[in-house]
């Protein structure tokens, strides 16, 4: 994995947390990185193609009206559930 594993678990834990999912600017605060790095691991471990590389599909962002949510998936869920 090329993410930062520390942040993706502390980013996991945040959002086992809160099942209808938190807004990215406040994901940022909580876990006092600066966008450009939770977008580049949200792509790491999200659900979409980047360069050719599938993520693993642990979390999918989804609009919410003018705010963009990262949620959980079941895929990680299981994760967490079986770490």
């Amino acid at each position: 994995m090329s993410a930062d594993e520390a942040l993706v678990r502390a980013l996991l834990a945040e959002l086992a947390g809160e099942p209808g999912g938190v807004s990215l600017p406040r994901l940022c605060k909580r876990l006092g990185v600066r966008m450009s790095v939770l977008l580049r691991t949200l792509a790491w471990i999200g659900e979409d193609d980047v360069g050719g590389v599938t993520g693993t599909g642990w979390v999918r962002t989804v609009e919410d009206g003018a705010r963009t949510l990262a949620v959980l998936t079941d895929a990680g869920r299981e994760l967490l559930q079986d770490g």
